[in-house]
């Protein structure tokens, strides 16, 4: 039980230091970038004025409000689309790193129960949380799962942290795969 507490603080540790040099690993190639700097300042900017007008527009609108909103909401996008391309470099760079590392770190944990779950995960999941482990107690944590569980989550805390993290009004504009989507729909 004791190495088993052991290798989970220690994956809790790796998770950190991964996390942070990822952000450095951005850092370097994306955020202390002019076209970053300008671009993120433009989103917001955008974001903020987007908002405002949305706001202040009553469904009895003209064609032309709407027109307006539609203009700025596409150039919004693109903003983000561009903002998104500045970090592509930064992505290839992480992935190439934490995928040597990966392959370390799996090497190292072949096998061992990490961590051990209060709950039986879904059918779907039990591949990647009982990765590479003997014998049928489903509720046995392997290295990759727990990683990937800390990484998510500190990785985003972190960010917070440093003030790299997208602002909410960016965010709440841009949607996303778990945000709300955009609200151009309104305006059809």
């Amino acid at each position: 039980m004791s190495t088993m507490c052991a290798d989970t603080i220690l994956i809790v540790f790796i998770s950190v230091c991964t996390a942070l040099l990822a952000e450095g690993i951005t850092w370097v190639l994306v955020y202390r970038t002019d076209k970053y700097k300008r671009l993120k300042a433009e989103v917001e900017k955008q974001s903020k004025k987007l908002e405002k007008k949305k706001e202040a527009i009553t469904e009895s609108a003209g064609k032309q409000q709407k027109k307006k909103i539609e203009r700025q909401e596409e150039k919004l996008k693109n903003n983000n689309r561009d903002l998104s391309m500045v970090r592509m470099k930064s992505m290839f760079a992480i992935g190439f790193c934490f995928t040597a590392l990966m392959g370390m770190f799996n090497s190292i944990f072949d096998g061992r129960v990490v961590a051990k779950l209060p709950f039986v995960p879904l059918s779907y999941i039990q591949g990647l949380s009982h990765r590479n482990l003997l014998g049928e107690d489903y509720t046995d944590c392997s290295f990759i799962f727990l990683y990937i569980l800390c990484t998510m989550s500190i990785r985003q805390n972190i960010q917070k942290l440093l003030g790299l993290a997208p602002s909410r009004a960016a965010t709440k504009q841009a949607g996303g795969f778990l945000g709300p989507p955009p609200q151009a729909s309104k305006f059809s």
